[in-house]
Protein backbone atom coordinates (compact mmCIF):
# COMPACT_ATOMS: atom_id res chain seq x y z
CA UNK A 1 0.00 0.00 0.00
CA UNK A 2 1.39 3.94 -1.28
CA UNK A 3 1.09 6.21 2.40
CA UNK A 4 1.58 8.68 -0.35
CA UNK A 5 -1.07 11.75 0.25
CA UNK A 6 -3.36 11.12 -2.60
CA UNK A 7 -4.90 14.60 -2.66
CA UNK A 8 -7.82 16.83 -1.62
CA UNK A 9 -9.36 16.22 -4.68
CA UNK A 10 -10.11 12.63 -4.37
CA UNK A 11 -10.92 12.54 -0.90
CA UNK A 12 -13.45 15.31 -1.36
CA UNK A 13 -15.67 14.56 -4.73
CA UNK A 14 -17.36 10.80 -4.10
CA UNK A 15 -18.65 9.48 -7.23
CA UNK A 16 -21.26 6.60 -7.40
CA UNK A 17 -20.78 2.89 -7.24
CA UNK A 18 -21.45 2.94 -11.21
CA UNK A 19 -18.86 5.15 -11.60
CA UNK A 20 -15.69 2.43 -10.85
CA UNK A 21 -16.56 0.18 -13.94
CA UNK A 22 -16.28 3.55 -16.53
CA UNK A 23 -12.80 3.99 -15.11
CA UNK A 24 -11.97 0.11 -14.42
CA UNK A 25 -13.70 -2.88 -14.96
CA UNK A 26 -14.64 -4.91 -11.65
CA UNK A 27 -12.56 -6.97 -11.04
CA UNK A 28 -13.54 -10.54 -10.18
CA UNK A 29 -9.88 -12.76 -9.82
CA UNK A 30 -8.09 -12.49 -6.68
CA UNK A 31 -5.00 -12.54 -7.76
CA UNK A 32 -5.70 -9.09 -10.03
CA UNK A 33 -8.21 -7.55 -7.19
CA UNK A 34 -5.27 -5.99 -5.47
CA UNK A 35 -4.39 -4.13 -8.49
CA UNK A 36 -7.96 -1.86 -8.11
CA UNK A 37 -6.44 -0.49 -5.16
CA UNK A 38 -5.84 2.88 -6.81
CA UNK A 39 -8.88 3.35 -8.46
CA UNK A 40 -11.10 2.61 -5.51
CA UNK A 41 -9.02 4.87 -3.20
CA UNK A 42 -10.07 7.84 -5.59
CA UNK A 43 -13.56 7.20 -4.33
CA UNK A 44 -14.95 6.78 -1.03
CA UNK A 45 -13.11 3.96 0.90
CA UNK A 46 -15.62 1.41 -0.19
CA UNK A 47 -12.95 -1.58 -0.52
CA UNK A 48 -11.24 0.09 2.39
CA UNK A 49 -7.46 -2.01 3.30
CA UNK A 50 -7.97 -4.49 0.55
CA UNK A 51 -7.06 -8.12 1.22
CA UNK A 52 -3.80 -10.38 0.60
CA UNK A 53 -4.24 -12.55 -2.55
CA UNK A 54 -6.33 -15.39 -1.94
CA UNK A 55 -4.85 -18.63 -0.56
CA UNK A 56 -8.06 -20.96 0.30
CA UNK A 57 -11.14 -21.71 -1.90
CA UNK A 58 -13.77 -21.61 1.02
CA UNK A 59 -14.22 -20.06 4.83
CA UNK A 60 -14.02 -23.75 5.59
CA UNK A 61 -10.53 -24.84 4.60
CA UNK A 62 -8.56 -21.89 5.52
CA UNK A 63 -10.12 -22.56 9.15
CA UNK A 64 -9.27 -25.51 9.18
CA UNK A 65 -5.53 -25.01 7.77
CA UNK A 66 -5.68 -22.11 10.79
CA UNK A 67 -6.51 -24.91 13.16
CA UNK A 68 -4.39 -27.48 11.86
CA UNK A 69 -1.20 -25.62 10.73
CA UNK A 70 -1.05 -22.61 12.75
CA UNK A 71 -1.75 -22.87 16.40
CA UNK A 72 -5.60 -21.62 16.46
CA UNK A 73 -7.50 -22.92 19.09
CA UNK A 74 -10.79 -24.92 18.43
CA UNK A 75 -13.84 -23.10 18.88
CA UNK A 76 -17.42 -24.41 18.84
CA UNK A 77 -18.67 -21.40 18.45
CA UNK A 78 -16.22 -20.40 15.71
CA UNK A 79 -16.93 -23.58 13.99
CA UNK A 80 -21.00 -22.63 13.80
CA UNK A 81 -20.35 -19.52 12.32
CA UNK A 82 -17.80 -21.47 9.59
CA UNK A 83 -20.59 -22.95 8.38
CA UNK A 84 -22.74 -20.72 8.43
CA UNK A 85 -20.09 -18.57 6.14
CA UNK A 86 -19.60 -22.13 4.28
CA UNK A 87 -23.21 -22.71 3.24
CA UNK A 88 -23.23 -19.04 2.00
CA UNK A 89 -20.43 -19.32 0.02
CA UNK A 90 -21.58 -22.67 -1.75
CA UNK A 91 -24.69 -21.12 -2.66
CA UNK A 92 -23.01 -17.68 -3.99
CA UNK A 93 -21.25 -19.99 -6.42
CA UNK A 94 -23.96 -22.16 -7.19
CA UNK A 95 -25.61 -19.61 -8.43
CA UNK A 96 -28.44 -19.74 -6.24
CA UNK A 97 -30.78 -16.66 -6.77
CA UNK A 98 -31.96 -15.64 -3.59
CA UNK A 99 -29.59 -16.70 -0.24
CA UNK A 100 -29.25 -15.32 3.18
CA UNK A 101 -26.41 -13.87 4.79
CA UNK A 102 -24.81 -14.22 7.91
CA UNK A 103 -24.65 -11.94 10.41
CA UNK A 104 -21.57 -12.66 13.38
CA UNK A 105 -22.37 -11.16 16.59
CA UNK A 106 -20.13 -11.58 19.81
CA UNK A 107 -17.12 -10.22 22.65
CA UNK A 108 -14.73 -8.43 21.17
CA UNK A 109 -11.39 -10.82 20.28
CA UNK A 110 -13.28 -13.69 19.11
CA UNK A 111 -12.65 -14.02 15.62
CA UNK A 112 -15.37 -12.33 13.85
CA UNK A 113 -13.64 -9.84 11.74
CA UNK A 114 -11.03 -12.48 10.57
CA UNK A 115 -13.91 -15.53 9.80
CA UNK A 116 -15.55 -12.66 7.69
CA UNK A 117 -12.50 -11.78 5.74
CA UNK A 118 -11.83 -15.68 5.26
CA UNK A 119 -14.66 -15.05 3.53
CA UNK A 120 -14.49 -12.46 1.50
CA UNK A 121 -11.22 -13.50 0.40
CA UNK A 122 -12.29 -16.70 -1.46
CA UNK A 123 -15.31 -15.12 -3.08
CA UNK A 124 -15.56 -15.28 -7.09
CA UNK A 125 -18.07 -12.95 -7.27
CA UNK A 126 -18.10 -9.28 -7.26
CA UNK A 127 -18.07 -8.12 -3.31
CA UNK A 128 -16.84 -5.47 -1.44
CA UNK A 129 -15.40 -5.48 2.17
CA UNK A 130 -15.41 -2.54 4.44
CA UNK A 131 -15.63 -1.15 7.46
CA UNK A 132 -19.32 -0.10 8.25
CA UNK A 133 -18.64 3.84 9.46
CA UNK A 134 -17.24 3.97 5.71
CA UNK A 135 -20.23 2.76 4.02
CA UNK A 136 -22.49 4.49 5.57
CA UNK A 137 -20.30 7.56 4.86
CA UNK A 138 -20.76 7.28 1.40
CA UNK A 139 -24.70 5.99 1.84
CA UNK A 140 -25.27 9.80 3.41
CA UNK A 141 -23.32 11.64 0.30
CA UNK A 142 -25.04 9.38 -2.06
CA UNK A 143 -28.32 9.76 -0.77
CA UNK A 144 -27.51 13.98 -1.15
CA UNK A 145 -26.81 13.33 -4.75
CA UNK A 146 -29.96 11.79 -4.85
CA UNK A 147 -32.08 14.12 -3.33
CA UNK A 148 -35.06 14.91 -5.64
CA UNK A 149 -35.67 11.78 -7.20
CA UNK A 150 -38.68 9.35 -6.05
CA UNK A 151 -37.03 7.22 -4.24
CA UNK A 152 -33.09 7.71 -3.78
CA UNK A 153 -32.86 5.03 -1.51
CA UNK A 154 -34.11 2.03 -3.95
CA UNK A 155 -31.90 3.91 -6.74
CA UNK A 156 -28.63 3.73 -4.42
CA UNK A 157 -29.37 -0.04 -3.52
CA UNK A 158 -29.94 -0.57 -7.62
CA UNK A 159 -26.22 0.94 -7.94
CA UNK A 160 -25.28 -1.43 -5.60
CA UNK A 161 -26.54 -4.45 -7.22
CA UNK A 162 -25.43 -3.70 -10.44
CA UNK A 163 -21.84 -3.25 -8.63
CA UNK A 164 -21.37 -6.44 -6.45
CA UNK A 165 -22.54 -9.56 -5.44
CA UNK A 166 -21.91 -9.57 -1.67
CA UNK A 167 -20.96 -6.55 0.63
CA UNK A 168 -18.93 -7.56 3.92
CA UNK A 169 -19.85 -5.33 6.97
CA UNK A 170 -16.83 -4.78 9.46
CA UNK A 171 -18.50 -3.56 12.99
CA UNK A 172 -22.13 -2.62 12.53
CA UNK A 173 -22.91 -0.16 14.77
CA UNK A 174 -25.85 2.13 14.96
CA UNK A 175 -26.24 5.22 17.72
CA UNK A 176 -27.05 7.59 15.35
CA UNK A 177 -30.83 8.79 14.38
CA UNK A 178 -30.17 9.61 10.88
CA UNK A 179 -28.37 6.47 10.25
CA UNK A 180 -31.02 4.74 12.21
CA UNK A 181 -33.30 6.54 10.23
CA UNK A 182 -32.24 5.30 6.78
CA UNK A 183 -31.16 2.13 7.98
CA UNK A 184 -34.92 1.73 9.01
CA UNK A 185 -35.42 1.19 5.23
CA UNK A 186 -31.92 0.72 3.53
CA UNK A 187 -31.38 -2.84 4.24
CA UNK A 188 -34.92 -4.13 3.34
CA UNK A 189 -34.75 -2.40 -0.41
CA UNK A 190 -30.81 -3.93 -0.49
CA UNK A 191 -32.24 -7.10 0.39
CA UNK A 192 -34.84 -6.94 -2.51
CA UNK A 193 -32.26 -5.88 -5.15
CA UNK A 194 -30.71 -9.13 -4.45
CA UNK A 195 -27.57 -7.72 -2.27
CA UNK A 196 -25.83 -10.61 0.30
CA UNK A 197 -24.85 -9.10 3.41
CA UNK A 198 -22.31 -10.49 5.51
CA UNK A 199 -21.20 -8.56 8.47
CA UNK A 200 -20.10 -8.44 12.37
CA UNK A 201 -21.29 -6.36 15.37
CA UNK A 202 -20.74 -6.72 18.98
CA UNK A 203 -24.53 -6.89 19.24
CA UNK A 204 -27.58 -9.15 18.14
CA UNK A 205 -29.76 -7.70 15.56
CA UNK A 206 -32.20 -6.90 18.73
CA UNK A 207 -30.02 -5.10 20.87
CA UNK A 208 -28.88 -2.36 17.91
CA UNK A 209 -29.59 1.03 18.81
CA UNK A 210 -31.43 -0.30 22.24
CA UNK A 211 -33.22 2.89 23.61
CA UNK A 212 -32.50 5.14 20.83
CA UNK A 213 -34.57 8.11 20.30
CA UNK A 214 -37.54 7.07 17.98
CA UNK A 215 -36.36 3.28 17.73
CA UNK A 216 -39.23 2.57 15.87
CA UNK A 217 -38.39 3.53 12.26
CA UNK A 218 -35.13 1.33 12.98
CA UNK A 219 -36.83 -1.92 13.79
CA UNK A 220 -37.30 -2.71 9.97
CA UNK A 221 -34.16 -3.03 9.42
CA UNK A 222 -34.17 -5.53 12.40
CA UNK A 223 -36.72 -7.67 10.66
CA UNK A 224 -34.87 -7.47 7.53
CA UNK A 225 -31.93 -8.79 9.20
CA UNK A 226 -33.48 -11.60 10.51
CA UNK A 227 -35.05 -12.52 7.67
CA UNK A 228 -32.27 -12.16 4.95
CA UNK A 229 -29.35 -13.17 7.83
CA UNK A 230 -28.29 -16.27 9.54
CA UNK A 231 -28.02 -14.80 12.79
CA UNK A 232 -25.11 -16.58 14.45
CA UNK A 233 -23.47 -15.90 18.08
CA UNK A 234 -19.80 -15.78 18.03
CA UNK A 235 -19.52 -15.88 21.92
CA UNK A 236 -16.88 -18.70 22.84
CA UNK A 237 -15.03 -18.11 26.36
CA UNK A 238 -11.50 -17.45 23.86
CA UNK A 239 -9.90 -13.99 23.32
CA UNK A 240 -7.89 -14.64 20.42
CA UNK A 241 -6.32 -11.26 20.42
CA UNK A 242 -4.65 -12.05 23.60
CA UNK A 243 -3.07 -15.11 22.59
CA UNK A 244 0.79 -15.18 22.95
CA UNK A 245 3.36 -13.45 20.73
CA UNK A 246 5.84 -11.14 20.37
CA UNK A 247 5.68 -8.07 22.01
CA UNK A 248 6.51 -4.60 20.49
CA UNK A 249 5.38 -1.88 22.65
CA UNK A 250 3.46 0.74 21.34
CA UNK A 251 1.66 1.98 24.65
CA UNK A 252 3.27 3.84 27.10
CA UNK A 253 2.54 5.59 30.77
CA UNK A 254 4.16 9.18 30.91
CA UNK A 255 6.37 9.63 33.58
CA UNK A 256 6.07 13.09 35.46
CA UNK A 257 8.84 15.27 34.75
CA UNK A 258 10.74 12.64 32.29
CA UNK A 259 10.95 13.78 28.29
CA UNK A 260 8.68 11.67 26.24
CA UNK A 261 8.81 8.27 24.99
CA UNK A 262 7.58 8.61 21.64
CA UNK A 263 10.10 11.03 20.76
CA UNK A 264 12.67 7.91 20.09
CA UNK A 265 9.78 6.18 18.52
CA UNK A 266 9.50 9.09 16.32
CA UNK A 267 12.95 9.48 15.30
CA UNK A 268 13.20 5.66 14.78
CA UNK A 269 10.07 5.59 12.25
CA UNK A 270 10.74 8.56 10.89
CA UNK A 271 14.73 7.85 10.26
CA UNK A 272 16.17 9.68 6.89
CA UNK A 273 13.09 11.63 6.05
CA UNK A 274 12.38 15.06 6.60
CA UNK A 275 11.23 16.62 9.51
CA UNK A 276 8.70 19.48 10.28
CA UNK A 277 6.41 20.77 12.86
CA UNK A 278 4.31 22.80 10.62
CA UNK A 279 0.44 22.33 10.82
CA UNK A 280 -1.12 19.70 8.51
CA UNK A 281 -3.93 20.35 6.60
CA UNK A 282 -6.48 17.83 6.97
CA UNK A 283 -9.48 18.02 4.52
CA UNK A 284 -10.95 21.52 4.99
CA UNK A 285 -9.06 21.56 8.64
CA UNK A 286 -5.61 21.92 9.58
CA UNK A 287 -3.61 19.93 12.45
CA UNK A 288 -1.51 20.90 14.94
CA UNK A 289 1.47 18.39 15.15
CA UNK A 290 4.77 17.51 17.55
CA UNK A 291 6.63 16.33 14.69
CA UNK A 292 5.58 15.25 11.56
CA UNK A 293 7.54 13.32 8.83
CA UNK A 294 6.52 12.12 5.21
CA UNK A 295 5.09 8.73 6.41
CA UNK A 296 4.86 9.58 10.33
CA UNK A 297 2.69 11.55 12.24
CA UNK A 298 2.98 12.90 15.63
CA UNK A 299 0.72 14.71 17.29
CA UNK A 300 -1.62 15.26 20.55
CA UNK A 301 -4.83 14.22 22.01
CA UNK A 302 -6.15 17.40 22.35
CA UNK A 303 -5.61 18.63 18.65
CA UNK A 304 -7.04 15.20 17.38
CA UNK A 305 -9.21 14.04 19.51
CA UNK A 306 -10.75 17.60 21.03
CA UNK A 307 -10.72 19.26 17.86
CA UNK A 308 -13.97 18.50 15.22
CA UNK A 309 -12.71 16.15 12.63
CA UNK A 310 -14.68 13.07 11.97
CA UNK A 311 -14.06 9.41 10.70
CA UNK A 312 -13.10 10.43 7.41
CA UNK A 313 -10.73 12.75 8.63
CA UNK A 314 -8.59 9.80 10.35
CA UNK A 315 -9.19 7.92 7.05
CA UNK A 316 -7.60 10.40 5.24
CA UNK A 317 -4.30 10.17 7.99
CA UNK A 318 -4.32 6.40 7.64
CA UNK A 319 -4.21 6.59 3.46
CA UNK A 320 -1.20 9.48 4.19
CA UNK A 321 0.79 8.00 7.53
CA UNK A 322 2.05 4.26 7.75
CA UNK A 323 2.46 5.25 11.64
CA UNK A 324 0.76 8.06 14.00
CA UNK A 325 1.94 9.08 17.30
CA UNK A 326 -0.79 10.01 19.92
CA UNK A 327 1.03 12.02 23.32
CA UNK A 328 -0.81 13.66 25.95
CA UNK A 329 -3.38 11.05 26.36
CA UNK A 330 -5.23 12.14 29.68
CA UNK A 331 -7.81 9.81 32.04
CA UNK A 332 -10.85 9.58 29.91
CA UNK A 333 -13.04 8.05 32.66
CA UNK A 334 -15.31 10.86 34.14
CA UNK A 335 -18.43 10.21 35.72
CA UNK A 336 -21.93 10.59 33.65
CA UNK A 337 -23.66 13.47 33.66
CA UNK A 338 -27.63 13.56 34.36
CA UNK A 339 -29.30 12.68 31.05
CA UNK A 340 -30.85 16.04 30.31
CA UNK A 341 -34.51 16.69 28.58
CA UNK A 342 -34.49 18.13 25.04
CA UNK A 343 -37.20 19.66 23.77
CA UNK A 344 -38.49 22.74 21.45
CA UNK A 345 -38.87 26.72 21.96
CA UNK A 346 -42.18 25.56 22.20
CA UNK A 347 -41.73 22.78 24.82
CA UNK A 348 -40.39 25.31 27.16
CA UNK A 349 -42.94 25.95 29.49
CA UNK A 350 -43.81 22.44 30.69
CA UNK A 351 -42.46 18.81 29.77
CA UNK A 352 -44.56 17.26 27.08
CA UNK A 353 -43.86 13.53 25.84
CA UNK A 354 -44.48 13.81 22.36
CA UNK A 355 -41.77 16.03 22.03
CA UNK A 356 -39.48 15.23 24.85
CA UNK A 357 -36.29 13.10 24.44
CA UNK A 358 -33.82 12.73 26.82
CA UNK A 359 -30.18 13.21 25.82
CA UNK A 360 -27.38 10.43 26.60
CA UNK A 361 -25.26 11.13 29.87
CA UNK A 362 -21.96 11.60 28.27
CA UNK A 363 -19.00 12.64 30.70
CA UNK A 364 -16.80 15.39 30.15
CA UNK A 365 -14.38 13.27 27.98
CA UNK A 366 -16.61 11.93 25.73
CA UNK A 367 -17.04 13.78 22.87
CA UNK A 368 -12.82 13.41 22.72
CA UNK A 369 -13.59 9.26 23.41
CA UNK A 370 -15.33 9.17 20.68
CA UNK A 371 -13.01 10.58 17.93
CA UNK A 372 -10.49 8.20 19.85
CA UNK A 373 -12.79 4.95 19.38
CA UNK A 374 -12.69 6.27 15.57
CA UNK A 375 -9.40 6.78 15.62
CA UNK A 376 -8.20 3.49 16.55
CA UNK A 377 -11.18 1.50 14.53
CA UNK A 378 -9.65 2.81 11.43
CA UNK A 379 -6.07 2.20 12.77
CA UNK A 380 -6.59 -1.03 13.54
CA UNK A 381 -8.90 -1.55 10.18
CA UNK A 382 -5.98 -0.87 7.96
CA UNK A 383 -2.70 -1.96 9.94
CA UNK A 384 -1.32 1.06 10.50
CA UNK A 385 0.39 1.02 14.28
CA UNK A 386 -0.94 3.86 16.82
CA UNK A 387 1.64 4.30 19.50
CA UNK A 388 -0.23 6.33 22.38
CA UNK A 389 1.83 7.82 25.57
CA UNK A 390 -0.88 8.39 28.10
CA UNK A 391 -1.13 9.10 31.89
CA UNK A 392 -2.68 6.00 33.35
CA UNK A 393 -1.75 2.16 31.92
CA UNK A 394 -4.39 0.53 29.47
CA UNK A 395 -6.83 -0.96 31.41
CA UNK A 396 -7.07 1.72 33.39
CA UNK A 397 -7.61 4.52 30.23
CA UNK A 398 -11.64 4.75 30.24
CA UNK A 399 -13.14 2.64 33.35
CA UNK A 400 -16.62 4.92 33.61
CA UNK A 401 -18.43 6.50 31.37
CA UNK A 402 -21.63 6.13 28.78
CA UNK A 403 -18.93 4.73 25.90
CA UNK A 404 -18.03 1.97 28.03
CA UNK A 405 -19.88 -0.66 25.83
CA UNK A 406 -18.14 0.53 22.98
CA UNK A 407 -14.39 1.45 24.75
CA UNK A 408 -14.07 -2.63 25.13
CA UNK A 409 -13.59 -3.02 21.42
CA UNK A 410 -10.78 -0.26 22.11
CA UNK A 411 -9.10 -1.46 24.76
CA UNK A 412 -9.16 -5.06 22.95
CA UNK A 413 -7.58 -3.34 19.65
CA UNK A 414 -5.15 -1.23 21.80
CA UNK A 415 -4.06 -4.82 23.36
CA UNK A 416 -3.76 -6.28 19.72
CA UNK A 417 -1.41 -3.98 18.45
CA UNK A 418 1.15 -4.67 21.49
CA UNK A 419 1.91 -7.43 19.00
CA UNK A 420 4.78 -7.71 16.65
CA UNK A 421 2.18 -9.35 14.21
CA UNK A 422 0.11 -6.22 14.46
CA UNK A 423 1.71 -4.47 11.72
CA UNK A 424 2.48 -7.42 9.64
CA UNK A 425 -0.95 -8.67 9.03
Amino acid sequence: RSHAPRGNAARDAPRPFQSWNAERPLRHSHAERGNDQTCLDQQWPIARGILPRMTFDSPLSAWQYAVDHKGFIQDEAQEHAVWALQKCHEALHAGVRSINGVYLWGPVGRGKTWLMDQFYQSLRVPARRQHFHHFMGWVHQRSFQLSGIADPLRALAKELAGEVRVLCFDELFVNDIGDAIILGRLFQVMFDQGVVIVCTSNLPPDDLYADGFNRDRFTPAIAAIKAHMTVVAVNGAEDHRLHPGAIEQRYFVNEADSPSALGAVFKSLAADETVSDEPVAVGHRTLNVVQASESVLWCRYSGLCEQPFAAMDFIALCDRYRAILLSEVPNLSAQKREGRIARGTEDGAERVVAGDRELPQLSVHDDGVRRFIALVDECYDRKVPLYVEASVPMDALYTEGYLEFPFRRTLSRLQEMQLQRFAEA
